[in-house]
């Protein structure tokens, strides 16, 4: 679930749009008044959608823009004036005051924009350094020597063990090398 951090200045207005996010159905982390809040929640997160207005309390959105992490984007809720600025800078804008239809349709936009990076970066897998490749290959080249199976299997064999012990593959090959070799 895409975490979401909300900061205007006034925290009655970020209550408000907390309140109002939850009940649609998002998971607001914090409603608060300061870029640095905002930014001490990020620190814990591991991605996730700040909705924010022009100017923080101590900081503007530029500010907190350029010290969020690369895993969060950022709904800025503006005048349209306002905007010009902010065009080249990869964020999502909506002007004010706020309809809710388009700042819950917005954000589901970005939800499911965020999701499906994730999946799609899930999906490339980790690259595996040269050591960590000729780890497994060892296992193999041991499961194949010691219990004629062909290479195939020994990976198979690797894979089903990794999944069922909750490790990943060279972990798995570390394991099978220790005991086999001992």
């Amino acid at each position: 679930m895409t975490s979401i951090i909300v900061v205007f200045p006034k925290m009655e207005d970020a209550k408000n749009i907390r309140n109002l996010l939850t009940r649609s159905g998002f998971h607001v982390i914090i409603a608060c008044t300061t870029g640095a809040q905002a930014l001490q929640q990020m620190d814990q997160l591991d991605g996730g959608i700040i909705v924010c207005g022009y100017k923080m309390a101590d900081m503007i959105y530029s500010q907190l823009r350029d010290y969020m992490p690369p895993q969060f984007e950022m709904l800025l809720v503006a005048s349209q004036n306002l905007w010009s600025e902010c065009s080249n800078h990869n964020l999502v804008c909506l002007a004010m005051p706020i309809k809710v239809h388009e700042l819950v349709n917005t954000l589901e936009m970005m939800v499911q924009a965020q999701e499906r990076r994730r999946k799609k970066a899930k999906q490339k897998g980790r690259i595996r350094t040269p050591e960590e490749q000729a780890l497994i290959l060892d296992a193999k080249h041991l499961l194949m020597e010691r219990n004629n199976m062909t290479e195939e299997e020994a990976h198979r064999y690797i894979q089903k063990c990794s999944m069922d012990s909750g490790t990943n593959m060279v972990e798995t090959a570390q394991m099978i090398l220790s005991v086999m070799n001992a």
